[in-house]
């Protein structure tokens, strides 16, 4: 909450969190998950709405959602009104995802006053689905949530050659470290026509805020990123 309160002070229009930000991504089965599940109007949601509100500021940002007896690997979509525009569920799932997560039915485009919005959780990235989606509709911005794992290749290398003609900027916010014996990549970063504008180290927590041209970073050394764009 501390670097949603940050970004919102940098007056950022649009902050995005991690996948599963409130939670870490590991999880053995549905059971050990349950716990931690809220709906989409919860206490997560409920915090980042009073941020939201106070600053103006849009946040996505990644949790588990319960709806029902289901869960999903989803992201809360919040306007610059505190108002929920969407929980949008991960559609493409990774192998830790089938442990306990059911997978999302639809892409999400919304209109912000920064432009439009699209939304994507990690391995959707690799979903043809969603990469004609974002190259059909052409967002200004892509909120890219994500616990990309580190296979020792530069990732962002791949994510540019996902979005050839995709013209909108792509806000990639990354965990980093262990969990539970994966590693995770890092190097949140903002990408735009087969550019890397900005992106931060492998490890520490930080925070990339700016316009495009303009992008600084700020870092400490705690459990996972951010990114913002104004």
């Amino acid at each position: 909450m501390a670097w949603a309160e940050r970004a919102g002070q940098l007056g950022t229009d649009v902050l995005v969190c991690p996948e599963l930000a409130t939670t870490g991504y590991v999880w053995r089965d549905r059971a050990a998950l349950l716990p931690h599940a809220e709906p989409a109007e919860g206490p997560t949601f409920a915090a980042l709405a009073e941020v939201a509100r106070a600053h103006g500021m849009w946040i996505v940002c990644g949790y588990p959602e319960r709806a029902g007896d289901l869960l999903y690997n989803a992201a809360l979509v919040i306007s610059h009104t505190g108002t929920l525009v969407d929980s949008y569920r991960k559609v493409l799932l990774f192998r830790e995802d089938l442990h306990w997560s059911e997978p999302g039915d639809h892409r999400l485009l919304c209109t912000t006053p920064f432009g439009t919005l699209a939304t994507g959780i990690c391995m959707d990235l690799n979903d043809p689905g969603f990469t004609r989606f974002l190259a059909r509709r052409q967002p200004d911005v892509v909120a890219f949530c994500t616990n990309w794992v580190d296979q020792g290749e530069r990732v962002e290398w791949y994510w540019r050659e996902r979005l050839a003609g995709v013209r909108g900027l792509f806000v990639a916010a990354d965990s980093w470290g262990d969990d539970e014996g994966i590693r995770f990549y890092g190097r949140s970063g903002v990408l735009r026509g087969g550019r890397t504008l900005l992106q931060l180290g492998p490890n520490g927590d930080g925070l990339i805020y700016g316009s495009e041209g303009n992008f600084t970073s700020t870092a400490t050394s705690s459990s996972s990123d951010t990114s913002g764009a104004r």
